[in-house]
């Protein structure tokens, strides 16, 4: 029989990230806040949905999440109708939300008393990876419940590591946010300085991504960011969100991140130009306002 699994949020990078477990076999239950997504997931998918977080965790083996927040999270997992109240003895309660580390510390302690697991578990890569089945996913939790997820995240998981114990695959998630931070500014900057100095934007970068400054964002944002193109990708209201938690985390350990906390501010003035739903490459937008 097929191992049965619930999902649990089916925005852009849920419903592909459950659509790949049915296609790998799995048996698989949905829940979403608006049941409309649900429903529409199932007319595409084989799998069933669920009215509340309890009945699709029921006998579930694995209960996957992908929400919005910390208080999203919450939101689904507790109460008389969130998952926690359906989750099984030895069943794994999984979460692919960006979030703290001090919530993932606070769900792997909810679980216990269930006589379940948990694995924190963001992931990287943003839509076109859920689609594509090419996520990073960082993982955090035990050695045994990290085990007993594994294969199944691997079905839209590239790169699926085990990084510590419960709050440390946010805190990875974290490291990834704050380097994006940083290279999508000094992308910024250096397409922005090409413009003004009268360069051709495209060859300089046809000619640099060869060396030491190529990176992913170079190489899938830079021509856009010179066509002033950002209705796609990563949302800056998500960026700004995944900061926020950067920035806490930095202070509560005595981390030093000004390059983060100024790159922050400039998405708030592109939240103010362009609005929070553009990429996150609109960063030049801030660098060409007159």
């Amino acid at each position: 029989m097929a191992m049965k699994v619930a999902f649990l949020g089916l925005g852009v990078m849920g419903a592909p990230m459950a659509g790949h477990l049915a296609k790998g076999g799995y048996d698989v239950t949905v829940y979403n806040r608006t049941a409309s997504k649900a429903a529409a997931w199932t007319q595409t998918h084989r799998g069933q949905a669920a009215p509340t977080p309890a009945e699709a965790a029921a006998g579930a083996a694995l209960v996957f999440m992908c929400l919005g927040n910390d208080d999203d999270v919450r939101s689904v997992v507790y109460g008389e109708t969130g998952a926690l109240a359906g989750l099984a003895k030895d069943a794994i309660l999984v979460d692919h939300t960006t979030a703290s580390a001090d919530l993932a510390r606070e769900l792997a302690a909810a679980v216990v008393e269930k006589q379940a697991g948990f694995v924190d578990a963001p992931v990287s890569g943003g839509q076109a990876g859920a689609e594509n089945g090419a996520l990073t996913v960082m993982c955090g939790g035990t050695l045994e419940h990290f085990s007993k997820a594994e294969a199944a995240l691997q079905w839209y998981g590239k790169s699926v590591r085990l990084m510590g114990p419960a709050g440390a695959g946010q805190l990875t998630k974290m490291v990834n946010q704050i380097c994006i931070a940083g290279l999508l500014q000094g992308l910024s900057e250096g397409m922005h300085f090409a413009e003004q100095a009268g360069l051709d934007g495209a060859k300089v970068v046809d000619v640099i991504s060869k060396g030491a400054a190529q990176s992913w964002q170079m190489d899938n944002r830079a021509k856009t960011m010179l066509d002033g193109k950002f209705d796609f990708g990563f949302a800056v209201d998500w960026m700004r969100k995944d900061l926020g938690i950067c920035l806490a985390e930095a202070r509560r350990c005595g981390a030093k991140l000004p390059v983060a906390a100024l790159v922050d501010q400039f998405y708030a003035q592109v939240q103010s130009l362009r609005g929070g739903r553009v990429d996150t490459s609109s960063l030049i937008e801030v660098l060409r306002d007159k």
